[in-house]
């Protein structure tokens, strides 16, 4: 576990958020529901815009998804984003399409949060909570637009009582707020067992095979009846609810200068090309977690190595 959790006195909660077209092209290689760099990147903005305002410091976040309605065409098997021609061309005319994968969501953050605000008066407390619903009307979450919907649920603001039964009590009723939905963790740890099975089977086997395989639903014909020359189709897709995630980014390239790459969005910050990190995450329902850091997800930055990968704590 980070040192960072195990220094967080507080839990704040925004339950039920809505967000409308969120990406959900959240790595060349994946497509559904936005990347977690989306939301550590959420979850600094924020914790910028309180600063001036609040002593409040944000150390992780967790993510529990109660609805994800994917824009994408509903005729025939193959499905494919709904796309749109905007803004117009100078000469008036529609633009060219360039592909865009949008996902409506409903869904509640988790932030282990430390600093003065713990310890402020209930009343200062509540304008807080007050202040970062309207902060949240000027933000976005992974490009989406967070609806003023979202409202019709306060945020919450807990503090983490250092008695375990208390603790106990406290995350029951963290969990009662997060129902239903599931919550996104990372099993690396079966990417690496299936990888190990393959190995056994081709030793010429790469981990990013095993990822592969385990991100799609491998089918076999079994036989029934081998008179009647009859079979029965079985895939090797497990109980749990197995997706394949990007995990962050890995450098390509030295740091830059800033302004050195040409046509960089931003003169003023050092570049650097990167490729995205994959590994494998399970939707898990909140009700079967034991602790609150099994939810949280971390940023782990390893300057020397050029990795900044996300990371999360759950164990079976």
């Amino acid at each position: 576990m980070s040192d960072l959790l195990r220094k967080s006195d507080g839990v704040l909660i925004l339950p039920r958020l809505r967000i409308q077209n969120a990406n959900a092209i959240s790595s060349p290689m994946t497509w559904g529901f936005p990347s977690m760099t989306a939301f550590l990147g959420f979850m600094w903005a924020l914790e910028r815009k309180l600063n001036n305002r609040y002593p409040l410091i944000f150390h992780a976040v967790g993510v529990v998804c109660h609805d994800f309605a994917p824009q994408v065409s509903t005729g025939g098997f193959t499905k494919s984003f709904s796309l749109s021609r905007n803004p117009v061309g100078k000469d008036g005319k529609s633009a060219s399409i360039v592909e865009e994968g949008r996902v409506h969501l409903d869904l509640s953050l988790v932030f282990a949060v430390d600093g003065g605000l713990l310890t402020a008066p209930v009343q200062d407390q509540d304008q807080a909570l007050r202040d970062i619903q309207d902060i949240l009307t000027s933000m976005r979450i992974a490009g989406g637009t967070i609806l003023p919907a979202s409202f019709s649920r306060a945020p919450l603001l807990w503090v983490i009582d250092d008695d375990e039964e208390k603790q106990t009590r406290l995350f029951r009723s963290i969990l009662r707020t997060l129902l239903p939905g599931f919550c996104l963790v990372e099993r690396s740890d079966l990417l690496e067992k299936h990888y190990q099975q393959l190995v056994r089977q081709d030793t010429s086997t790469t981990r990013l095979d095993a990822w592969l395989d385990l991100s799609r639903l491998n089918y076999q014909a079994k036989w029934e009846d081998e008179e009647k020359n009859t079979v029965t189709w079985e895939h090797d897709r497990s109980r749990e609810w197995i997706v394949p995630i990007p995990l962050g980014y890995a450098a390509l390239t030295d740091v830059q200068e800033p302004g050195a790459v040409l046509n960089a969005r931003d003169t003023t910050t050092p570049f650097c090309f990167v490729e995205a990190m994959l590994g494998i995450g399970q939707w898990i329902g909140p009700h079967r977690l034991t602790d609150l850091h099994q939810m949280l997800w971390y940023a782990d930055y390893n300057e020397k190595a050029g990795v900044y990968r996300c990371r999360n704590d759950y164990a079976v």
